[in-house]
């Protein structure tokens, strides 16, 4: 079934109650490479219980809706849904524990044309329980490879974050564990592409991928490291594009260019010669 526009745009997606646990944070920092110096005592504050922290980037899985796509309603083909932007900005320090409520909502359908794909772009609005404050606010684009053709828009798309052309100004490596989508999968998006071969193959690649949100996770890391200090409260934004698979185990440079509290980044995997992310903008305290 083809994706009916009025409907997938007017698409209700149910409220999500999260109970974050203490486990939960440091699953997440140890699923996006946190740790790999168990003496680092900046990474160990995100690993550790004692005196523990939340990365920023621990945004994007709060009040995940899980693959609501997936619903044979949504004319989606799952198999070959893969993630093309993700965007945070954070309200409220983010808790390392405590409930919170995640409403998410379609903001826009593209349709690019058949055999070129869709655009389903959501955003999220995470909220303490308790108080109803509003913690952080997501944004989302996924790219539905086999389901352009439905007649729908061709746009609004957002302008991409253009790059400087000078070469960047700060430059960080960092490995990730061959295991790494097995355990990032542990923070909540079960996606098979992420740990099944034979899905993965099916759905076109090699083996299985990286999750985005993993990969961007890396990229945040790299910029926290680079230039916050590892203070969490610096990084307040973050959004970038992405343009090419991650495989577990590989390495991913962080190229970064700061203008004030503007940094605009992007991502790569020198062994491969390939961009993952691109087009990134992030916003960090002074």
């Amino acid at each position: 079934m083809p994706i009916h526009y009025e409907k997938l745009v007017n698409w209700s997606i149910p409220e999500v109650e999260q109970r974050l646990t203490r486990r939960d944070t440091l699953c997440y920092a140890l699923g996006v490479g946190l740790g790999s110096d168990p003496c680092d005592t900046d990474q160990l504050k995100f690993v550790y219980e004692e005196n523990l922290q939340a990365l920023p980037t621990m945004a994007i899985i709060l009040g995940y809706p899980g693959p609501w796509h997936a619903h044979p309603g949504t004319g989606i083909t799952r198999s070959h849904v893969v993630h093309g932007e993700q965007g945070f900005r954070i309200r409220r320090p983010l808790p390392v524990e405590g409930t919170i409520v995640g409403h998410t909502r379609v903001t826009g359908v593209v349709d690019k044309g058949k055999d070129k794909g869709a655009l389903v772009m959501t955003e999220c609005t995470v909220r303490d329980k308790p108080g109803g404050g509003v913690i952080c606010t997501l944004t989302s684009t996924t790219f539905c490879r086999a389901d352009g053709g439905f007649g729908g828009p061709d746009g609004p798309v957002k302008t991409p974050h253009a790059l400087p052309e000078t070469p960047p100004q700060h430059v960080c490596d960092l490995p990730t564990p061959p295991q790494a989508a097995l355990i990032y999968r542990l923070s909540g998006d079960y996606n098979p592409l992420h740990a099944d071969p034979a899905y993965a193959r099916k759905a076109g690649f090699t083996k299985p991928i990286l999750h985005g949100r993993c990969t961007f996770s890396v990229a945040g890391h790299a910029i926290l490291k680079t230039l916050c200090g590892y203070d969490p409260a610096r990084l307040i934004a973050m959004e970038g594009r992405f343009s090419s698979p991650v495989y577990p185990g590989e390495t991913i440079r962080t190229e970064m260019w700061r203008e004030a509290n503007v940094v605009s980044f992007r991502a790569t995997v020198p062994a491969r010669g390939v961009t993952v992310i691109d087009n990134g903008r992030a916003e960090i305290a002074s």
